[in-house]
């Protein structure tokens, strides 16, 4: 049974959101975790429910296709809405697939090796090759993913929004990208900001943001923040199979 603590923040009332942190081709883990999210629904039924992905759905764990796959045809939880906001390696792994050399380049580097593999590819291949083997819906679905998503008094984000600069005016790189001096501002951003992008080892609960990126494919659960009223918990996955090195963060 879910455990139901203050949040730092409200949602609309009738209204719960199922926030997942990085993903990063951990496809089993991420089906696992639906899995929990829907008997979670069962036995606490709610009249309006949203399911939401952070982005970094790709790259260094072995199943970047599956996971695609897995989003690309609607919501996998019966009865749920869904959002997928994009990472800062889908917005590399587009550049690198539209034939970018310096973002194929950095693609290589930053994790995706395996995602390419995934697909049948040998990433030593000609890199103008690498388009044909990912399928136009896969394509589709990373360029409609979503920069931002508010909700109650919540924005969610993948990685951050640089402090001082309203909402509606944050810049993509940022919000794709931020690390500091978002993760140590105690400013008042707007909103609530849920983001992923800088590992930790468990949730993390303040004022201003909550940070949900525990770490799936280096050994990590892979965590589901559940908001409603002014409460919050958390379902998790366990990891499943051999972590990825630290080294290749």
């Amino acid at each position: 049974m879910i455990e139901l603590s203050p949040a730092p923040a409200r949602m609309t009332p009738g209204r719960r959101v199922y926030a997942i942190g990085d993903i990063h081709g951990c496809a089993t883990q991420l089906a696992n975790l639906h899995a929990k999210i829907a008997e979670d629904l069962e036995h606490r039924p709610i009249a309006s429910a949203l399911l939401l992905h952070v982005g970094d759905y790709v790259d260094r764990g072995i199943d970047t296709r599956g996971v695609i796959a897995r989003l690309t045809d609607g919501s996998p939880i019966p009865g749920t809405e869904m959002v997928n906001l994009m990472g800062n390696h889908e917005n590399t792994m587009i550049d690198a697939l539209n034939g970018e050399r310096a973002a194929a380049t950095d693609w290589l580097f930053t994790g995706g090796r395996p995602s390419l593999q995934s697909y049948g590819v040998d990433p030593d291949s000609p890199r103008e090759t690498w388009r044909q083997h990912v399928p136009d819906s896969h394509m589709t679905f990373l360029r409609e993913l979503k920069l931002m998503h508010h909700e109650g008094e919540y924005v969610f984000v993948h990685a951050g929004v640089r402090p001082g600069v309203p909402l509606a005016q944050q810049a993509r790189d940022d919000v794709l990208r931020m690390r500091q001096p978002f993760l140590y501002s105690e400013t008042n951003f707007g909103a609530v900001v849920v983001h992923g992008h800088s590992p930790v080892k468990a949730p993390v609960i303040r004022h201003n943001r909550i940070a949900i990126d525990t770490g799936a494919v280096f050994g990590g659960d892979m965590t589901c923040l559940v908001l409603e009223g002014d409460r919050l918990g958390f379902l998790t996955a366990e990891p499943v199979g051999e972590p990825v090195s630290i080294a290749h963060r």
